[in-house]
């Protein structure tokens, strides 16, 4: 599925969207090249969740939580950019912080991907002339929910 982004109003309707159907286990993999915006979708989400206030970018620190009562479920929202090899992700103990939570993943990739994972909503943002589009691939979890085919 396509979706068009030509604004910040988009992009948090898609945001919305996510999180209405956010489940704990589920990942949202967002990719997408160096200000494609995966930073901003993943902010949308994260408010839309329930947090109010900053949302910092997890760039350096890797790893940042959300706990209930601030949002409606548990959340990691990780920025593996920094990671050199995806077994890094275990090493940082990655298992741990996706035990009975939801994950944000920006850079995927640089975490061997979770695109394989059947609750696994993969995000790719790219640039197009009236803005930005996600290109939207849902896992089997995320289609039996109804609203990603």
């Amino acid at each position: 599925m396509i979706v068009e982004l030509p604004d910040l109003p988009a992009s948090e309707a898609l945001a919305q969207r996510i999180a209405a159907e956010l489940k704990a286990g589920d990942v949202v993999a967002l990719s997408g090249g160096l200000g494609a915006g995966k930073t901003t979708l993943a902010r949308g989400i994260i408010a839309a969740l329930g947090h109010q206030g900053e949302v910092p970018s997890p760039s350096f620190a890797i790893i940042e939580l959300y706990e209930p009562p601030t949002v409606r479920l548990p959340l990691v929202h990780a920025d593996f950019y920094r990671l050199e090899d995806p077994a890094e992700a275990e090493e940082i103990g990655l298992d741990d912080y996706r035990h009975g939570a939801a994950m944000l993943a920006e850079w995927p990739e640089h975490a061997g991907g979770f695109a394989h994972e059947p609750a696994c909503l993969s995000i790719l943002l790219e640039s197009t002339e009236n803005g930005r589009r996600a290109i939207v691939t849902a896992g089997p979890y995320w289609l039996e929910r109804g609203s990603w085919t």
